[in-house]
């Protein structure tokens, strides 16, 4: 009986595993503090790095610093409330750099209010930024990444970050919109990465708790709520934008060729223990 297990050159083929060169990414919300953390470990690996967001200064700020740094990057505008600036913005950098190659989308708000008092207007803004923004730069990046696979160049990434939230429901707060698009955005992965296999492409998600960025400022110093999150995650404390990082480039990566359609919950042990 032969032998069916592949020869590994684990001299080469695993040396590479976290190899981006020769690849560009795309990061909308990109300055943000997870955002910033992601496009630069991005840079670092050897990517070329398009961020992309509402404020035009922010995005050319992030990508003079990687530049000055010795990397490659370049910072556009992109609104997320709208389809055509999402179309425009991914349409622009596939031009200016060839294509492609890696989605991740930062892209994400929170209008906090009861189910009792929710708004049509704050619900609708909520899903249009975390769910609908996603569907849309999710496709246009894919129109881009199936053109370039039926060229040869197979490989594709798409990365969207989420939240616990989309599996679990918060107590005492005014989630509804919150919690309800990040769920929705949980089957949307499943279901591009079942379209986008046929092309090698993957699409799979990253799903932190409460993060150490100026985002969660408001509960890291109240002591009151701060000892209230670090007291329900096992491993008692809160995340660190690397812990994000490290996924994001895990998923971005060739290391990522065999799994898609997943959602990996930095959570310290959240969705472990509830």
């Amino acid at each position: 009986m032969s032998d069916i297990t592949p020869r590994i050159d684990f001299t080469q083929e695993l040396a590479g595993l976290f190899d981006l060169h020769g690849r560009t990414a795309f990061v909308s919300g990109g300055y943000g503090g997870l955002g910033e953390a992601i496009a630069w470990g991005l840079a670092q690996r050897g990517a070329r790095v398009a961020i992309a967001g509402r404020d035009a200064a922010k995005a050319l700020a992030l990508a003079g610093s990687l530049q000055g740094a010795g990397y490659d990057a370049l910072g556009l505008a992109m609104d997320a409330h709208d389809v055509s600036a999402i179309r425009t913005g991914v349409d622009s950098v596939a031009a200016q750099c060839g294509g492609i190659d890696i989605l991740v989308n930062c892209v994400g708000m929170q209008r906090e209010q009861s189910l009792l008092e929710v708004t049509e207007e704050a619900y609708d803004e909520v899903l249009a930024v975390n769910l609908k923004a996603a569907m849309f730069q999710a496709q246009a990046v894919a129109r881009h990444q199936v053109a370039a696979a039926g060229r040869g160049r197979r490989g594709g990434r798409q990365v969207h970050l989420l939240s616990v939230r989309a599996q679990l429901g918060l107590r005492g707060r005014g989630y509804s919109a919150y919690c309800s698009s990040k769920g929705g955005l949980a089957m949307l992965i499943r279901q591009h990465a079942v379209e986008l296999a046929p092309h090698g492409i993957t699409v799979n998600g990253v799903a932190p708790t409460v993060v150490r960025t100026e985002m969660a400022r408001h509960w890291l110093e109240n002591p009151v709520t701060r000892a209230q999150i670090t007291e329900r995650i096992p491993l008692g404390r809160v995340a660190d934008p690397r812990d994000v990082v490290g996924a994001a480039l895990f998923f971005s990566s060739p290391a990522c060729d065999f799994v898609t359609g997943q959602v990996l919950y930095v959570d310290g042990g959240i969705t472990a223990s509830q």
